[in-house]
Formats: C-alpha cells, structure tokens, sequence
C-alpha cells in the first residue's frame, strides 16, 4: 500500500511538472515574439529620424552652401 502511494504521488508530480513545462514554453515563445515585434518596430522609428536627420542635415549644409556664396559676392 505504501509503494502505490509513493507511485501516485510521483505520478502526480511529474504530471505536473510537464505541465508546467509546456505552459513556460508557451509563455517564453509568446515573450520571445512580443520581444521581436518591439525590435523590429523600434528599428523602423530608429531608421525614420535618422532619414529625418540626414534630410535636416542636408538642409543646413546648403543653406550654408547658399549663405556662403552671398558672402563671396
């Protein structure tokens, strides 16, 4: 009787330790994709003000380009 008892009660902690395995699967696969999302929008924001940079910068550099050749006159 004592064996059977043991028996059910490791059957019933591995039963639930695979549950719990499957269930930390699922929530790291679910983290994984939330984190890859946020990547790849935070990229695409990054790439945006850095083209909204370089257009400012080109903006200054002709408008030096312009301001200096006024000096030159």
């Amino acid at each position: 009787m004592k064996k059977l008892c043991i028996m059910f009660m490791l059957a019933g902690m591995a039963a639930s330790m695979y549950s719990c395995r499957e269930t930390t699967q699922q929530k790291t696969q679910e983290a994984v994709e939330a984190i890859g999302e946020d990547i790849e929008e935070n990229t695409k924001k990054a790439g945006k003000k850095i083209e909204e940079g370089a257009r400012k910068v080109k903006e200054e550099v002709q408008e030096e380009v312009n301001n200096t050749d006024d000096v030159n006159n």
